[in-house]
């Protein structure tokens, strides 16, 4: 019996963090880290330099997203209650005092292990972190509507991809702090995918999104801009100097702002194998191809250069 307990303890745990969406700090940051090794012409060995930095940088902002998993989970107990009953708090798996503990232990490790990494990095952390408590707990910017969009687009967009490039580079650089905005304003207008099956829960406990306030289609016709014109505007971007040419490939993925947008007005529904809708996964899947092909052309580039 005890065994059993353990296990659906441990289990409740892994569950608090989500571990299948801290793919995307993971995926994104090295992408982004590698992109900046190589564009900055750093002379140290990159698989020697993968153990000591890039690594712990990249553990540091997936545990930072495991600790606002947890901590979102303790706030949103009602609502909760209502669109995901299976969640570990609902059911019972982990007690919200427990849940708070865990959040506070994954905050105080993701920023000490971002003091190995470098100071500028570490700033970012702690910017980023400011985020994501301010938007679970009160005032609760989650609840507030266009200020919740942002409030999702700007840690794990903009400061997510300035972070990351700070490991090796200078993040204010026009090149990483454009590909931040890009970023930054794909997420803010994909993000609301996530909203859609919360939708009645997330009304009937007072948090106002785009979603539950405008309906599902208008939502969407509001998202539609901001996953379109970041990449539909790369060529303007090239020919002002802004960004270099071999990252013109990157504005074909506004085509899938267009299959997300309607996924969401064709009545998206969960999908089989997540908590969440088609359309979410689209964007996500979107938003890793971004930072891979960033990564891979950035490379080319700098190596043939």
């Amino acid at each position: 019996m005890k065994t059993m307990n353990l296990k659906k303890r441990i289990k409740g745990y892994i569950d608090l963090i989500r571990p299948f969406t801290l793919l995307a700090p993971i995926i994104v940051s090295l992408c982004i880290m590698i992109a900046s090794f190589f564009y900055n012409d750093i002379s140290e060995n990159l698989m020697a330099i993968m153990m000591t930095t890039i690594i712990p940088a990249s553990f540091s902002l997936a545990i930072l997203n495991g600790a606002s998993n947890a901590l979102n989970q303790v706030t949103d107990v009602k609502s909760d209650q209502i669109s995901k009953p299976y969640r570990p708090i609902v059911r019972g798996a982990v007690s919200p005092g427990e849940a708070k503990v865990i959040s506070l232990v994954l905050y105080i490790a993701a920023i000490s292990l971002s003091l190995i990494v470098n100071v500028m990095f570490s700033v970012f952390v702690l910017l980023i972190v400011v985020f994501t408590v301010s938007y679970s707990l009160p005032p609760r910017l989650k609840d507030k509507l266009f200020l919740n969009q942002l409030w999702v687009g700007i840690p794990r967009g903009l400061l997510g991809v300035l972070a990351s490039w700070s490991v090796f580079g200078n993040s204010l650089q026009p090149l990483p702090f454009t590909i931040g905005l890009i970023a930054m304003s794909f997420l803010i207008g994909g993000s609301i995918t996530k909203d859609i099956v919360d939708s009645d829960a997330d009304k009937k406990t007072g948090s106002h999104t785009l979603v539950n306030t405008y309906g599902v289609k208008k939502a969407a016709l509001m998202a539609l801009p901001f996953m379109i014109f970041p990449f539909a505007f790369i060529p303007i971007l090239i020919d002002s100097g802004i960004l270099d040419s071999y990252l013109w490939l990157l504005t074909f993925l506004a085509i899938p702002g267009f299959f997300i947008f309607h996924l969401m007005i064709n009545g998206d529904k969960k999908g089989r194998f997540s908590e969440n809708t088609s359309s979410w996964a689209l964007m996500y899947i979107t938003y890793f191809v971004f930072a891979f092909g960033f990564s891979v052309l950035t490379i080319f580039g700098s190596v043939t250069a």
